[in-house]
């Protein structure tokens, strides 16, 4: 029990670590206009709700914005945690994949961003854990699920599949009505011209992942395809990243929609990974070990640039090409604003405009704010990252 708590004290340690860094990111990322437009225009949408209440409880700033997400993203972590429990040869094989699905870039930017993803993530495993508790498949999760989501219809889709290997009749029925009606009211986008999207899909798997992980990761699933016993959690992830290389092949996906299907089956990959160092001897065992360093150092390096991102302007001439630049400059716009007892502008970028306005900056006839330099303007604003000048604004009256 001493063991087994030790490495339960070190999954808790890292969990605290990754959340307090997600907490500090969460307070230096901006309110992008995608998300402004879910806050103000969303009607009765699942996420505006969410983040409506929750700056109603915290007051309307980049915290509050961002912490249900984050919330989820702890449920997620704790919950696949509880889900491996005796999957693994060793503990500390299992603490492994824990911490690997919480640095994966994708989920950090899922559990930092105003979407649906770290929920779909959270419904799925808290779905996975109750089966693996109770034995038995709990329709009326899948059924709210329903509501939460249209790329749930993924999921019916791979219990679908999962029920014809176990011949098990009423998840069969079940899941085939749900994906019906998910496809019937909701639907997956698989229209368009065709053209192949193929490479571009492989490109975002491997931001979500890390290009190694994700290229032994694609391996995993399909060799316990081929070789290997396979449970509920491959079937759920095999149909998802198949559906969405097949749909690549004619259109460009959105790949939010499957993305949180594949990241649950981490657990697999290591798994794997174990099983084929194991039956090697020690002294060929050395190429798998620097895969393995390899493949760690990338993803640790992913997770910091994700951490330090605003240090990369340094590095970049034009601003713009930012992988985060959308979710930059409407905070500190609007504080220096502010600081300048301006508490209103126009300007004729109306994405900003919005995006301001979650800051308290209305919009008025008067305080002209434009990037363009023009002649006796009143004031210049300039956006500092990492002392360097990432954007100017001008305004006049």
């Amino acid at each position: 029990m001493a063991h087994l708590n030790r490495y339960t004290t070190f999954f808790l340690v890292l969990l605290v670590f990754h959340t307090t860094v997600l907490l500090y990111l969460a307070n230096d990322f901006s309110i992008s206009y995608k998300e402004a437009v879910i806050y103000f225009y969303g009607d009765i949408s699942l996420l505006t709700i969410i983040t409506n209440i929750s700056t109603y409880i915290f007051g309307q700033n980049d915290f509050a914005l961002r912490i249900p997400f984050i919330a989820f993203y702890i449920g997620s972590a704790i919950l696949l945690y509880l889900l491996t429990k005796d999957f693994f040869k060793t503990e500390i094989q299992r603490v492994i994949s824990i911490w690997i699905f919480m640095m994966l870039p994708g989920v950090n930017s899922a559990a930092l961003l105003v979407n649906e993803s770290i929920i779909v993530v959270f419904l799925t495993l808290l779905y996975l854990y109750i089966y693996k508790l109770q034995n038995r498949h709990c329709y009326f999760l899948l059924i709210v699920a329903l509501f939460v989501d249209n790329s749930f219809a993924i999921l019916y889709l791979g219990l679908f599949f999962y029920s014809l290997m176990k011949k098990n009749n009423i998840l069969l029925v079940v899941s085939l009505i749900l994906f019906g009606i998910s496809m019937s009211y909701f639907g997956l986008n698989i229209s368009g011209k065709p053209k192949s999207y193929l490479l571009d899909t492989f490109g975002i798997y491997a931001s979500i992942f890390s290009p190694m992980l994700f290229l032994y990761f694609f391996y995993a699933i399909y060799r316990i395809g081929i070789k290997k016993e396979k449970d509920i959690i491959w079937y759920i992830s095999a149909t998802a990243l198949g559906l969405s290389l097949i749909f690549s092949l004619r259109q460009n996906i959105r790949i939010e929609d499957f993305a949180p299907f594949v990241v649950i089956a981490i657990p697999l990959m290591v798994k794997l990974f174990s099983q084929s160092l194991r039956i090697r001897l020690k002294e060929f065992r050395k190429n798998h070990y620097q895969m393995l360093k390899l493949t760690l150092a990338i993803l640790i390096l992913s997770y910091v640039t994700l951490v330090f991102n605003k240090y990369l302007y340094l590095l970049l001439d034009n601003p713009q090409k930012h992988f985060a630049y959308k979710y930059h400059i409407a905070k500190e716009l609007a504080s220096q604003l502010e600081d300048n007892k301006i508490e209103a502008i126009t300007t004729i970028d109306k994405s900003l405009a919005l995006r301001l306005a979650y800051y308290g900056i209305k919009q008025s006839n008067k305080n002209y704010l434009t990037t363009h330099k023009v002649a006796n303007y009143d004031k210049q604003i300039d956006i500092i990252y990492a002392n360097k000048v990432i954007k100017k604004y001008y305004i006049y009256h």
